[in-house]
């Protein structure tokens, strides 16, 4: 059983503020003036935004295999201090998630650590080798209930590969997320491939493989009629042909990150190896098309893409430093950054784009819904007048590799609550370090 909490004069989606009682795991009474009962916790939410959980389609917890960066406990710790309460693990571990007990161990170990519901992501290739469909079927069947299958990290490159799975994954209501690289294209590529790249020196990754893989997949969910998830999308013309695809009736939806909302590729120029990441930061003009794409409901989705790494693959030259960034910690204030203080979204949006819709996409029960009684207490309580700056040694996930490092946010998750458990509970993800000299500010 869960303790009981009454939120006082919270704001649901930054609305009119109101008392909101949690028991029994839903949320129980909202209205004004609520009397305390006893045994019941009261929070003061004065001036704080409540929304449903977030949820993040798109996380790398390692486990199994690479522990040595992330487990699945520390990863949805980090999870639970960014105001999620559901994650989807992605298949790229050690083994791969491409067999109905593989996942299902995923699946419990989420369990057993008790931070935020665990969906895992089924491989759509055997060992993501791009040659031979995996047990979708039995995944989709398992305990775990896999619904979102993808092989990210590597494109589904064949296209009759592709096919078949889109064609396969209709039986049981799946979707397939496509890591969208061409690989013909991008041989030995280390970052955008642009006039950054130029001056430095380092081997390009152009636009067109990603939108290459796009056109061509967007065609083929419309010629089988299934349904098809767009990983990380990062270039206006990436934007354009979601927007095309869209206007065609094709059941495709698309995500960004947030280090693709904020950040270009002029951070390369120092060679930090923090700022390596697949799909590399493109330029401004990019992330200005990948903002108004959300705006304007082009693109579905914010996900994390939280990639965790030891310092040994990442404190290394460029060239020799592995993909990825951390995310979960730092995805709400990134988005209340770039698109909330600047008017482009409410906060009811930011409830749609970080919760109603990947829980929709991965069809997740309990999840991403209205904040309503009778609902699941998957809730999240945001400071959004806070700043902080962040410092990855404070941060829960075990991998310092965040692109946000010395850098000051907007907002901070005061609570969450699964089920109406408080996983953190009374600014614990608040505390974060002081203001300094040297700070840079997006």
């Amino acid at each position: 059983m869960s303790r009981q909490y009454l939120l006082r004069q919270v704001a649901p989606y930054g609305e009119s503020p109101v008392d909101v009682l949690l028991a029994d795991g839903e949320i129980a009474a909202i209205g004004t003036g609520l009397e305390r009962g006893d045994d019941v916790v009261e929070i003061d939410g004065r001036g704080l935004v409540l929304l449903p959980g977030l949820v993040d389609l798109h996380t790398h917890l390692r486990e199994p295999g690479r522990e040595d960066a992330e487990t699945i406990s520390s990863g949805t710790r980090a999870a639970a201090m960014g105001g999620f309460t559901a994650v989807h693990a992605m298949a790229n571990t050690t083994p791969t998630q491409d067999t109905a007990g593989v996942v299902e161990q995923v699946w419990r170990l989420g369990r057993e650590a008790g931070w935020v519901d665990v969906h895992p992501v089924g491989a759509v290739t055997v060992g993501l080798e791009g040659e031979r469909l995996a047990e979708l079927g039995a995944m989709a069947e398992s305990q775990a209930r896999v619904r979102v299958f993808s092989d990210d990290g590597k494109c589904v490159h064949d296209p009759v590969v592709m096919r078949r799975a889109l064609e396969y994954v209709k039986a049981f209501d799946g979707v397939v997320a496509q890591h969208a690289q061409e690989p013909r294209l991008t041989e030995g590529a280390q970052m955008h491939e642009g006039v950054v790249s130029a001056e430095l020196g380092l081997a390009g990754w152009p636009a067109v493989a990603e939108e290459a893989i796009i056109a061509r997949d967007v065609l083929l969910a419309e010629h089988v009629g299934s349904r098809l998830h767009v990983c990380h999308l990062s270039t206006a013309g990436s934007v354009e042909i979601i927007r095309w695809a869209k206007s065609r009736g094709i059941d495709v939806t698309a995500e960004v990150t947030p280090h693709h909302l904020m950040l270009t590729d002029e951070l390369a120029r120092g060679y930090d190896p923090t700022f390596k990441v697949n799909p590399p930061l493109r330029t401004m003009r990019d992330v200005e098309a990948v903002r108004e794409g959300l705006a304007d409901g082009t693109i579905d989705i914010v996900a994390t893409d939280h990639a965790p790494h030891t310092r040994e693959d990442k404190d290394c030259e460029w060239a020799a430093a592995a993909f990825g960034m951390t995310g979960l910690e730092t995805a709400l204030s990134v988005v209340q950054e770039t698109m909330v203080d600047t008017g482009r979204l409410t906060w009811r949006d930011v409830a749609r784009v970080l919760s109603e819709a990947p829980a929709r996409i991965g069809r997740v029960d309990g999840h991403g819904r209205a904040i309503a009684v009778g609902e699941p207490a998957n809730l999240v309580l945001v400071d959004p007048a806070a700043r902080r700056v962040v410092n990855p040694a404070d941060q829960a996930t075990k991998s310092v590799n965040s692109p946000f490092r010395g850098r000051e946010l907007s907002g901070c998750v005061v609570s969450t609550f699964l089920r109406g458990r408080a996983t953190v509970l009374d600014g614990a993800s608040c505390d974060w370090s002081p203001l300094a000299e040297g700070v840079v500010r997006p």
